[in-house]
C-alpha cells in the first residue's frame, strides 16, 4: 500500500483511510494520491471484516484539488480524441460512482480546505462532516480555471442542494465555509476538530445508509429537475443570459457546466456522469484552460514562491520600512505592509497629511468591521504598526523605504535625495513610480546599485501586482530585498529591465492609446467602450481614464512628453477635457458623467469635440484594433529587453491591468492565435493606422522558425535593459 493513504480498521470494522500525500502541503489529486487511494477504496470493499469507511486527511487541508500542472499542460491531449479525453479524466468520476453503488456506507471526515475534486469525494460519499473551523472553504472553482468539475461536482450537487442554490458555487466558484455548507445542505454536520472522526464513525456504527438518495426510487432534483417546470425553464433562461452577459462567450466554461446540468438532470446518474465526462473533454482540448491554468495557477505560483530570486543573497526578514508620501498609493502600500505585521514609517510634508495616511487604513478596516470581517483588536494592531511623521530622521533604522510621491521628476528628485541623505549605507532605496526612469531616478540617490523600481498598483492594499523594475546599476541585492518585501506582503512579483513606461504602464498605454485614437478619429465612444469588454478588458480605456483621473493623465502625459523634449501631448482630447475641468470620478465629469452612486452615462459633449464618422467601423474592427495594439506592445517589449521572461509579461498583464485572463497574458494569445495570424492582423491594421500595430522582427524571425513564447519551442529575449 502506498503510504499516499494509510489504511487502518478498528474493532468496530470500520476502515479509516487517510489521504496523506508525501512530500507535499496540500493533498492534490495527481496519479500518486489517485492511484493509492483507489487501491485501498477497493482493498476495503473487498474485506468482509470491513463494515464502513472514514475517509480523512492527514494534512491541514482534506484534498486541495486536482494536479494543475498537469491540467495546464502536463498531459499532451493535442493528439487524442474526445472520446478518449473524456475516459482518462473520468477515472475519478467512475471509482466515485462505483465506491457510493459499492454497497459500504462511507464516511468524510472533512478537516479542511475541500476544492475541486477533494469535495467531490466527499459528496460521493454518503455522509459527510466538517471540521468547525471557519478558515475551512468548501467549493468547486473549476469554473474560474476554465473548466468544470469532472468527478461528478456538476450532477451531485444538484441532486443534493437543488439547481438554483448550487449555481454560484458551480457558476461562479463560491466557497463555503462549514456553517455556510450545513445550512446550505452541502454537509450533514459540524463538529468540533477534536470529535471529528468519532462523529463518522458514530454515524457508521448507527447503521449509515449505504444509498445515495440520487438512487432510490421515486429521486426528485430538490425544486424540480424536469424541463417542463417552469422554474427549470426560468432558470436556465436566466444562466444563459447572464452567462452571455458577464463572458461575451469568452469563457466556455460557464456555457458547459449549464449545458451538463440542463442535459444530466434529465437523465438516471450513470449516464448524467457520461454527459459531465463528454463536456470536461470539450473544455479540456479548448484553449482557454490551459491558458488560465498556466498563467494565473502555475505561473503565478512559481511568481510567488520567488524563483526567479538571485542565489546566495541573504534573505530579508522585514521589521520596519519607511514609506515617504501618504497620499492614496503611499498609503495603501503602508496598510499592506502593517497587515503583514511590518512596522512603517509613514513620511510626509506635514503631519496632518501623514495623519491622513494612518486614517486610510482606519477608514477601509471600520468598513470590515461592520461586515463581521475583523475585529476591533485586529484593526488596532495593524494600526499600531503605522507610524506617521514628518522627519526623514526616522527612517534611519529602516530597511527599505519607498519613495511614493507625486509623479513629477524634481518632486522626485527632492525627496530621493532627503531619504538617501537619511538611511545608513546598503539600505535599499526604492521609487514607486508608473513611468520615470529607474536609472535616471538613481542618479539623485548615494548608492544607485542599491537603487529600484517598485511599480505598486491602485488601490495598493488590494491589487495582486508589484511590478520590480531594475535600473541600471540596481545589484542583486536590493533586487533580492524588493522581491522579499513584495512576498512579506503577500503580492505577485514580477521583473522587468528599465526604459520609459517599464512594462505595465505601456502596455496598458496601448491599450488606451488604441481607444483614444478612434476618439479622436470620430468613432463611437460606446463603440469603443463595449468592444473593450468583449474583448474582455473589465472596462473600456475611457472609463480607465475617469478612474485614473484625466488631471492624473494630463499632467503624466505632460511629463512625458518634456521627458521626450516635445511640447505637444500624445493625445489632444486629454487636454480638452482638462482645460474643460472634466478630471474624471473624482468631480463626476470626464468622458463620463457620474452620478454619486458611482453609475456612468457617456459625456454627450464629446460628439461636439470629434464629430463621429459617417460609416463607423465594424464591432470587429474595434476589437482588433483595442486587442492588437496591446499583443503589438508586449512584443516590442520582449524584443527590446524589457521584459526577459515572458512568464513576467503574462502576469504583468493579467495581474496589474486587466488584461483577459482567458487569453492567458498577451505572449499565451499570441501562442493561441498563431504568430502567423498575430503578423498578419497586426500589418494591416498598421497599414491602416500606423506604428502603434508595428511588429519588431524578432516575431517575424519567430514564425519562420516555428518557435513560440511558451511550450517547447520558446524563445527568451535577446535583448538587454534599457539605458534610461
Amino acid at each position: 500500500m502506498s503510504e499516499a493513504v494509510t489504511y487502518s480498521v478498528d474493532g468496530d470494522g470500520i476502515c479509516t483511510l487517510v489521504l496523506d500525500l508525501p512530500g507535499e502541503k496540500m493533498n492534490v489529486l495527481g496519479a500518486t494520491l489517485s492511484n493509492a487511494f483507489e487501491a485501498a477504496l477497493r482493498r476495503a470493499m473487498a474485506d468482509d471484516a470491513v463494515k464502513g469507511v472514514v475517509i480523512t486527511s492527514g494534512k491541514s487541508t482534506f484534498v486541495a484539488g486536482g494536479d494543475l500542472k498537469m491540467l495546464g499542460g502536463g498531459l499532451d491531449v493535442g493528439s487524442m480524441a474526445p472520446a478518449e479525453i473524456a475516459h482518462l479524466f473520468a477515472s475519478l468520476s467512475r471509482l466515485l460512482r462505483w465506491m457510493e453503488t459499492a454497497g459500504k456506507a462511507v464516511a468524510c471526515a472533512i478537516n479542511g480546505l475541500a476544492l475541486g475534486g477533494g469535495l467531490e469525494i466527499a459528496l460521493a460519499c454518503h455522509y459527510r462532516v466538517v471540521a468547525d473551523d471557519p478558515r475551512i472553504m468548501l467549493g468547486l472553482p473549476e469554473s474560474q480555471v476554465g473548466l468544470l468539475p469532472g468527478g461528478g461536482g456538476t450532477q451531485r450537487l444538484p441532486r443534493l442542494i437543488g439547481l438554483a442554490a448550487c449555481l454560484p458555487l458551480l457558476l461562479q466558484g463560491k466557497n463555503l465555509s462549514p456553517q455556510e455548507a450545513l445550512k446550505a445542505g452541502v454537509v450533514h454536520a459540524v463538529v468540533p476538530a477534536d470529535g471529528l472522526i468519532e462523529a463518522a464513525k458514530a454515524w457508521l456504527r448507527a447503521g449509515g445508509d449505504a444509498v445515495q438518495p440520487w438512487d432510490k426510487k421515486g429521486f426528485k432534483v430538490p425544486g424540480g429537475g424536469d424541463t417542463l417546470t417552469p422554474s427549470f425553464r426560468n432558470t436556465f433562461i436566466g444562466i444563459n443570459a447572464n452567462t452571455r452577459a458577464n463572458t461575451f462567450g469568452n469563457m466556455p466554461g460557464p456555457e458547459k457546466i449549464a449545458a451538463c446540468l440542463y442535459e444530466g438532470l434529465q437523465l438516471p446518474m450513470d449516464k448524467a456522469l457520461g454527459v459531465e465526462a463528454k463536456y470536461f473533454a470539450q473544455l479540456m482540448i479548448d484553449p482557454v484552460a490551459r491558458n488560465l491554468i498556466r498563467t494565473m495557477f502555475i505561473n503565478k505560483g512559481k511568481a510567488e514562491s520567488l524563483a526567479a530570486r538571485p542565489a546566495g543573497v541573504e534573505k530579508v526578514t522585514f521589521h520596519r520600512i519607511g514609506i515617504v508620501g501618504a497620499g492614496t498609493m503611499g498609503a495603501g502600500i503602508a496598510f499592506a505592509a502593517a497587515k503583514a505585521g511590518i512596522d512603517v514609517v509613514l513620511i510626509d510634508r506635514d503631519l496632518a497629511a501623514a495623519e491622513k495616511g494612518k486614517a486610510y487604513a482606519a477608514k477601509r478596516m471600520a468598513r470590515d468591521l461592520e461586515k463581521g470581517r475583523t475585529t476591533q483588536s485586529k484593526i488596532d494592531k495593524v494600526l499600531g504598526h503605522i507610524h506617521p511623521g514628518t522627519d526623514y530622521a526616522a527612517l534611519g533604522h529602516t530597511q527599505l523605504v519607498i519613495e511614493s510621491v507625486f509623479e513629477d521628476r524634481a518632486v522626485k528628485k527632492d525627496v530621493i535625495a532627503k531619504i538617501a541623505a537619511a538611511v545608513p549605507a546598503g539600505t535599499v532605496i526604492a521609487s514607486n513610480t508608473s513611468a520615470l526612469p529607474i536609472t535616471s531616478l538613481a542618479g539623485y540617490a548615494t548608492e544607485q546599485a542599491r537603487f529600484i523600481g517598485m511599480h505598486f498598483f491602485s488601490p495598493a492594499e488590494r491589487m495582486p501586482l508589484v511590478e520590480i523594475i531594475r535600473g541600471k546599476q540596481s545589484d542583486e541585492a536590493s533586487w533580492a530585498t524588493a522581491l522579499d518585501f513584495v512576498s512579506a506582503i503577500r503580492k505577485t512579483p514580477i521583473t522587468v529591465n528599465d526604459g520609459p513606461g517599464f512594462f505595465t504602464t505601456r502596455f496598458i498605454g496601448a491599450f488606451i492609446t488604441a481607444s483614444l485614437d478612434m476618439v479622436e478619429s470620430g468613432v463611437k465612444p460606446a463603440l469603443i467602450e463595449n468592444a473593450a469588454r468583449m474583448v474582455g478588458m473589465p472596462m473600456g480605456a475611457l472609463a480607465i481614464s475617469d478612474s485614473i483621473g484625466i488631471d492624473v493623465s494630463y499632467h503624466a502625459s505632460k511629463s512625458q512628453a518634456e521627458e521626450r523634449g516635445e511640447t505637444d501631448l500624445r493625445f489632444a482630447v486629454i487636454g480638452k477635457l482638462f482645460e474643460a475641468g472634466r478630471y474624471g470620478m473624482k468631480n463626476g465629469k470626464g468622458f463620463f458623467d457620474w452620478d454619486a452612486s458611482g453609475d456612468k452615462r457617456l459625456w454627450t459633449g464629446l460628439g461636439s469635440l470629434y464629430p463621429l464618422l459617417p460609416q463607423q467601423h465594424s464591432i470587429a474592427e474595434v476589437k482588433d484594433r483595442i486587442l492588437y495594439a496591446q499583443l503589438a506592445e508586449a512584443a516590442r517589449a520582449f524584443a527590446q529587453g524589457v521584459l526577459v521572461d515572458v512568464i513576467d509579461g503574462d502576469l504583468g498583464a493579467t495581474l496589474g491591468v486587466g488584461f483577459p485572463a482567458y487569453l492567458g497574458g498577451p505572449f499565451a494569445a499570441m501562442d493561441t492565435l498563431g504568430l502567423s495570424h498575430v503578423i498578419a492582423q497586426c500589418d494591416r491594421l498598421a497599414a491602416h493606422y500606423g506604428d502603434l500595430y508595428a511588429l519588431p522582427q524578432l516575431i517575424r524571425d519567430m514564425a519562420r522558425e516555428g518557435k513560440t513564447f511558451h511550450g517547447d519551442g520558446a524563445v527568451r529575449s535577446p535583448g538587454t535593459a534599457i539605458a534610461a
